[in-house]
């Protein structure tokens, strides 16, 4: 009886998902020998992407299928180094954070409590101030990202810019598309791609089953080769490029197409080799694939850890450095954690890829977020030497926090000065 109970929410996955996650747990075997580590969660319930983006199921069953992503669909993975980056303890560690939101008082863990936090790090001067993990996260646990991704896709974008794989920001993307040519990304360059400012029509509904997100989703379900790329070439022109910003996940995309294309091998393969591995990733991390060995999904589905999360924060906030030098473009984060312009002149509260501050502490330190859905954070305050990263399962992907997370990140950011 009790194993008919534990097994009943696999019998809902549909056939292909299940005969996926059988493919990606081979996978996973393969990678544990390599990793160091057997995965805590590998053999937990879990439920469909369809009820993930439908907000469609209870507690427990989200957070086994947040932190197990890499049995949804096939992935690739993001290999880490022998020497992992060393985050000490900090001697003065966070015990607890009081601050007013919306004329109310909360504590640290009112935040953790009502905002679905399943795990959270504090990183200070380089030491660690802060560590919880919940509902059964432990340090090995990979949880997913979310949009935190489309940050690190367009980090990989400027890493080929520098290499030169990637002739500039002015490049058009049907240069190293083709397939695109004729379509309305016809025109677009990897500038207008990074500000999702394309001008290609889009609806970034996750619950709308009729979204142009939820398209790209059945896409990535079909797990045919070109299933995703073929979606993007069909979507009409709405606006001049450069004129509009409409936020995308296609457009992430497209930009992993981009990069693909340009520097000849997986995403998967070039983070390991200019970031993951080189600045000490402790862990080997997931990415998910558009079809069986196919393209990295540019806008969602890398699963790692909390403290590597960390430690991607860490390396942008070091300027982008591995072994003392910078991978990326002189001044490339600054325009991609701040505000960029239009054609016409009007201001986005958003980079490339990245969220700048929008609170006033957090703007007069320059501070910047890579975001995820549900709950997932990686904030970097470059001022005050802080990294912040938050795993979470709110119950909906409609970004419906009870207390919005930059007032609590402002908060730790003031307990620590």
């Amino acid at each position: 009886m009790l194993a008919q109970v534990l097994f009943r929410p696999r019998q809902r996955i549909p056939p292909l998902t299940l005969s996926l996650s059988v493919l990606t747990l081979a996978t996973a075997c393969e990678a544990r020998a390599a990793d160091g580590y057997e995965y805590p969660h590998a053999h937990e319930p879990i439920g469909t992407v369809e009820q993930m983006y439908e907000g469609t199921m209870l507690p427990d069953l989200a957070v086994s299928t947040y932190r197990n992503i890499d049995r949804l669909f096939p992935t690739r993975t993001i290999r880490s180094g022998r020497h992992p980056y060393a985050l000490p303890k900090a001697r003065r560690q966070l015990e607890n954070v009081h601050f007013t939101y919306q004329d109310k008082q909360y504590d640290l863990f009112d935040y953790l409590a009502l905002d679905g936090v399943t795990a959270m790090l504090v990183i200070k001067d380089g030491k660690v101030a802060y560590e919880t993990y919940q509902r059964g996260n432990t340090e090995k646990t990979r949880w997913m990202s979310m949009s935190m991704a489309k940050s690190i896709t367009s980090t990989l974008a400027a890493a080929a810019i520098l290499d030169g794989s990637i002739s500039s920001l002015d490049a058009q993307v049907v240069d190293y598309v083709p397939r695109l040519k004729g379509s309305a990304y016809d025109g677009v360059t990897v500038r207008n791609v990074l500000m999702m400012s394309s001008g290609v029509k889009w609806k970034e509904a996750y619950t709308d089953p009729d979204s142009d997100r939820r398209a790209l989703l059945k896409a990535q379900i079909a797990q045919r080769p070109g299933s995703t790329l073929a979606l993007m070439a069909s979507l009409p022109r709405a606006a001049e490029p450069g004129t509009v910003n409409t936020y995308s996940t296609g457009e992430a995309q497209v930009l992993a197409e981009v990069i693909r294309s340009a520097v000849k091998m997986p995403l998967s393969d070039y983070l390991t080799q200019k970031i993951w591995r080189p600045f000490g990733m402790e862990h080997d991390a997931k990415w998910w694939l558009d079809s069986p060995d196919g393209i990295e999904i540019g806008g969602s589905g890398i699963s790692a850890t909390l403290r590597d999360f960390g430690r991607f924060g860490l390396f942008f906030m070091k300027g982008g450095k591995t072994d003392g030098k910078s991978i990326l473009p002189e001044d490339w984060i600054k325009q991609a954690t701040s505000v960029t312009v239009l054609k016409n002149g009007q201001a986005l509260n958003y980079g490339y890829m990245w969220w700048p501050a929008r609170t006033e502490p957090s703007i007069r330190d320059g501070a910047y977020s890579a975001v995820g859905m549900q709950g997932q954070n990686i904030y970097v305050n470059p001022a005050e030497n802080v990294v912040i990263v938050t795993f979470g399962a709110q119950p909906k992907p409609l970004r419906r926090n009870l207390i919005a997370p930059l007032a609590f990140f402002d908060a730790v950011v003031a307990e620590l000065k």
